[in-house]
């Protein structure tokens, strides 16, 4: 897993409707991220070719129109799967108040970053 900007494309399993999408930036086995909506903050590891992370999601916008996948609190989130050099399947569990919820991710690297640079 190389440092960088992923996109991420999210539908839910066991027969649930729903689905979501944003942007990640992976450095140095830290996670942040966000959409319209939810921003997110986490770690990750790698063994071999296989991702390993957690990742914490909070709403920063409520939504007058639509419910977020994952809105209105906070969102424990435990995923892992198979990378290659620019894309990833993962499938993970969050945990929404007291119900698990499984779903399935893919990252597509958007862009290499070997380095990110602090603006103030």
């Amino acid at each position: 897993m190389r440092n960088g900007l992923y996109s991420i494309h999210v539908t839910l399993g066991d027969g649930r409707m729903g689905k979501g999408s944003g942007v990640l930036v992976f450095r140095d086995g830290e996670i942040l991220g966000g959409d319209a909506f939810l921003f997110y903050v986490g770690t990750y590891q790698v063994r071999g070719s296989v991702l390993f992370g957690e990742v914490v999601i909070n709403q920063h916008t409520p939504s007058p129109d639509s419910a977020p996948l994952f809105g209105g609190r906070q969102v424990g989130i435990g995923f892992s799967g198979p990378f290659t050099g620019s894309d990833a399947v993962l499938d993970g569990t969050a945990l929404v108040g007291r119900e698990s919820v499984i779903f399935r991710g893919t990252l597509k690297k958007l862009v290499e970053s070997a380095g990110l640079t602090e603006v103030v």
